[in-house]
């Protein structure tokens, strides 16, 4: 970053607006995301973090890309709550190909399914031949797995950068991110992960969970965090029908 002293206070502003406007024009966003830099040129594709609407839809998102001992419980939570085919699984190709049982039981339940690419590394890191590698990857092995070919990818660890943003945007992709993050990963306490979500919790929401075998807590903290969301008036969602302004069961939870 560049500092500029200049001693005449409307220099110093002349100087800023000029340099703000050099940033805008070159579509560099800076969100304060879990420290992660957006970059979404005003021209460009760019990740969707919520969707702007009056209407309480909210998407619950969950990331899944090691281990075969979590997945269950939240999974056993999803369907007990009713909103099992109303939310959306994100999941690494290399996991779901060593856990066929388990992708073959979010299939059935109905949930929406979307790519958590191939290897788990910052995309932002690759060549761009590569990038196209790992996305192409996983949309095969997903594809077979699943029957269906996932049209929305969550990079792995969030990662991404505007070439990320336009290689999958070039390969049929949408990039998801998210709005509330649960950071279950942490397992800071069942209280605080309900806490974090409903006081975060807005209309157009994108949640994020996980359901990797790093989370201990999600699955306890998930039913109270739906029966509060449900009170409030909130209708689950996938992230597509989200996005769309669909709404494939025509009801809402009471």
């Amino acid at each position: 970053m560049a500092w500029f002293w200049v001693i005449n206070g409307r220099k110093w502003k002349q100087a800023f607006v000029v340099a703000a406007a050099f940033l805008f024009a070159l579509g560099v966003v800076y969100a304060e995301r879990d420290q992660i830099t957006v970059f979404a040129p005003a021209d460009g594709p760019k990740a969707i973090y919520n969707v702007p609407t009056d209407e309480k839809k909210i998407a619950l998102t969950f990331d899944i890309s090691w281990g075969e001992e979590r997945a269950g419980p939240i999974l056993d939570v999803l369907e007990q709550k009713g909103i099992a085919d109303r939310v959306t699984f994100f999941l690494s190709s290399p996991w779901s190909r060593d856990h066929p049982e388990i992708v073959k039981r979010i299939v059935k339940m109905g949930a929406e399914i979307g790519s958590h690419g191939h290897r788990h590394v910052n995309y932002s890191t690759l060549s761009d031949e590569e990038i196209r590698k790992q996305i192409q990857t996983a949309h095969r092995i997903l594809t077979e797995l699943t029957g269906k070919p996932p049209r929305l990818i969550r990079l792995p660890n969030g990662d991404f950068d505007k070439r990320v943003l336009r290689i999958a945007h070039e390969l049929g992709y949408t990039v998801i991110q998210w709005d509330t993050d649960s950071l279950d990963w942490k397992n800071p306490g069942v209280q605080t992960i309900i806490n974090r979500v409903l006081s975060k919790a807005h209309p157009g929401d994108i949640v994020l969970f996980h359901a990797s075998d790093s989370v201990k807590q999600t699955h306890e903290a998930l039913p109270i965090i739906i029966d509060e969301l449900k009170k409030r008036g909130y209708r689950f969602v996938t992230v597509s029908e989200l996005i769309t302004g669909t709404d494939r069961r025509l009801h809402e939870l009471n």
